[in-house]
């Protein structure tokens, strides 16, 4: 009797080269979960089929990067904004551009299709919030009330509500119909990058930086739950099609979770990295990731997974002492959204009459016509995804099948295997082994491959390291095996130099860390200063910009030098790290600094010398502080010119540091 085949419950599916340049935004049709829309540092918008290697369509017509991309419900119009904060809006049957919507005074962080009207939702970075009419190609109404980057909007299940995430640590309900915030949900100690809404009840989760996802009530307007210790950043999170639990695309994983009370269900291992946008189809929860210009798609069989009942043991905080179930789980606990109302199983789009109707004349639409450009790359894709929507069929549609799951691995492989990626995996080459097929990686447009300016925080492999270095070289199939001590010794070179260089930097760690456990933090900071090792101060700051709280104004004088250097390194970690010092001390500290300098001096005032000194002592600090940011201003504003992720964090600060000027 045949053994049944074990088949894996996660794998990879294909990696491509999506752009020329570096990919900075993707999105998953939610509908099919077959749909994928890249957006580029090249300024297209490229649109695939999931797991096929060519692209169906670029779409052309942006001239700075592509910061976000959107697509409607039934997966017929695609909305994509820019760096430079111009949104344009393609219909995909037609294969042409629809409108450009001009308005925002910075790039676009975030995007949203209402679910049964043409309307759109953007967010910016300039913090304002637009609700724009796609058929009037007119701002319908624009929402105030956040302090940064809008990074994240959500319209309701029903429509009538408009979720926004920021940068400001808050969470904001918005009724479209009165044209007013709603409710305010305070209590994310970081930027809040995602909120999505439960697809039945009156129920929001926001996923932040502080790691942390929450869960509010839309009746009481209050914290439902929040489930704490999420090992990185919360980027995407996504609910089961019919709300019975919450998916969390964390680092290398994904987690399930429940709310009433918090629990997680089940922890899946997937070598995803950062997953950027989740989608579910026939029971597969699709995740999409990109680096550089590589997008990869990968698969979690659902069946598989633990998605109710019984609560799984977390592998990282399996100290915790679980919540046990409601009696109940299946009945609802609030008020169930209202969809209006339709003859047809899904919302449908208000088709117009006439051309005319659908673009209203003007020189400036004939003009984003000419430069707006939908190139079908892959006729039998696009007439397969596209166009059966023109004409009416006489037979259902055909639905998409599964992907077949592979085959799991030997225990010993399938153990390794599950392990999450490090930052930095190094896999060197063994000679003379069977090579496993790999998913084709396709090139939409070939680019030569170029060691980068900038070396990315995350990478397969180290830059400038060549692993062959460290292996014996094959000459001739004929030659005699070589002896294990000699293998040995040339796997071994280099070695000791990498050890000497960790062993010193562990010896650096421990000196800081015995300054830290005293509890003296500026002392800390100033002894990884004198040690005069740059990896010693990014790891220090790491941990700093973690409590805001912590950061004072002498502090400041000692770390803004190193933030300076820190700017122009070469590594992409450290110019991050960088970045959000200088953006914590700009926020906090900013206004104090041009206060002191603005205000006047203190003349025929007797004061005693101990109340003198405080203030003169506070005036010199903001002093040195504001020559040290005015050096750095120059450094911010001549790589606020940067596509890309970069460039849009500079921009950011060279807004913050507008009031030096």
């Amino acid at each position: 009797m045949a053994t049944p085949v074990v088949t894996k419950t996660a794998w990879k599916l294909q990696e491509i080269v999506a752009h020329a340049s570096n990919v900075s935004s993707l999105v998953l049709g939610k509908a099919s979960g077959r749909l994928l829309a890249t957006g580029g540092d090249d300024c297209r918008v490229n649109l695939w089929s999931i797991n096929k290697p060519n692209c169906i369509m670029s779409l052309t017509g942006h001239t700075s990067p592509v910061e976000s991309v959107r697509l409607n419900t039934p997966e017929e119009l695609i909305v994509a904004g820019s760096q430079s904060g111009s949104i344009r809006v393609w219909d995909l049957e037609a294969a042409k551009i629809l409108r450009t919507l001009m308005g925002h005074k910075a790039n676009i962080c975030s995007l949203d299709f209402h679910p049964y009207g043409e309307f759109v939702a953007s967010g910016s970075q300039d913090t304002n919030i637009k609700l724009w009419d796609i058929r009037r190609k007119g701002c319908v109404f624009r929402y105030r009330g956040h302090s940064q980057a809008v990074r994240c909007l959500r319209f309701s299940p029903d429509g009538k509500w408009l979720a926004s995430a920021a940068d400001d640590h808050t969470v904001k309900l918005w009724d479209l119909t009165a044209g007013k915030m709603m409710s305010e949900f305070p209590g994310h100690t970081g930027p809040v990058n995602v909120v999505e809404f439960h697809p039945n009840e009156y129920l929001l989760a926001s996923g932040s930086s502080d790691r942390t996802i929450r869960f509010w009530d839309l009746e009481k307007f209050q914290v439902v739950s929040c489930i704490e210790g999420e090992p990185g950043p919360v980027r995407s999170v996504l609910f089961n099609p019919d709300g019975c639990c919450l998916y969390s695309g964390c680092q290398d994983s994904l987690r399930v979770y429940g709310w009433e009370p918090e629990r997680c269900f089940d922890v899946v291992l997937v070598n995803w990295g950062k997953v950027a946008d989740l989608a579910i189809c026939n029971d597969q929860l699709i995740g999409v990731a990109f680096s550089q210009s590589n997008v990869s798609s990968y698969v979690v069989d659902l069946t598989r997974v633990t998605r109710t009942g019984t609560v799984a043991r977390d592998p990282v905080q399996d100290h915790r002492p679980l919540a046990q179930p409601l009696p109940n789980p299946s009945a609802p606990l609030r008020r169930i959204y209202e969809r209006p109302s339709t003859t047809c199983s899904k919302p449908q789009r208000v088709k117009q009459n006439s051309e005319s109707e659908r673009r209203s004349p003007s020189s400036e639409d004939d003009r984003d016509e000419r430069e707006s450009r939908a190139e079908i790359q892959n006729a039998e894709d696009y007439n397969e995804i596209f166009q059966p929507k023109n004409s009416i069929s006489r037979t259902p549609p055909r639905r998409s099948e599964p992907f077949p799951a592979p085959p799991e691995d030997d225990a010993a492989t399938a153990k390794e295997a599950a392990k999450p990626s490090p930052a930095m995996d190094v896999q060197f080459p063994v000679p003379n082994l069977e090579v496993l097929p790999r998913p084709p990686v396709v090139a939409s447009t070939p680019a030569p491959k170029a060691e980068p300016a900038i070396i990315p925080a995350t990478r397969n492999e180290p830059i400038g390291l060549k692993a062959s270095d460290f292996l014996p070289a094959v000459k001739i199939p004929q030659q005699a095996e070589l002896v294990d001590e000699d293998a040995m010794s040339q796997i071994r070179k280099g070695h000791d130099t990498m050890c000497v260089v960790l062993t010193s930097r562990h010896k650096n760690l421990d000196t800081v860390r015995a300054v830290w456990t005293m509890g003296d933090i500026k002392t800390s900071v100033d002894s990884a200063v004198a040690i005069n090792d740059l990896s010693v101060v990014v790891d220090l700051l790491n941990i700093v910009n973690q409590k805001a709280s912590l950061w004072k104004l002498d502090l400041c004088t000692t770390v803004l030098p190193q933030i300076e250097k820190l700017l122009q390194s070469k590594y992409e970690s450290y110019v991050q790290t960088g970045c959000t010092s200088l953006k914590l001390i700009l926020q906090r500290f900013l206004p104090l600094i041009t206060d002191m300098l603005a205000a006047p001096p203190s003349v025929g005032v007797d004061i005693s010398r101990e109340e003198r000194h405080c203030p003169l002592y506070r005036l010199h600090k903001c002093r040195l502080c504001y020559k040290q940011l005015k050096s750095i201003s120059g450094l911010v504003k001549s790589k606020s010119g940067l596509s890309g992720r970069h460039g849009s964090t500079f921009r950011e600060l060279h807004l913050l540091m507008a009031s030096l000027d």
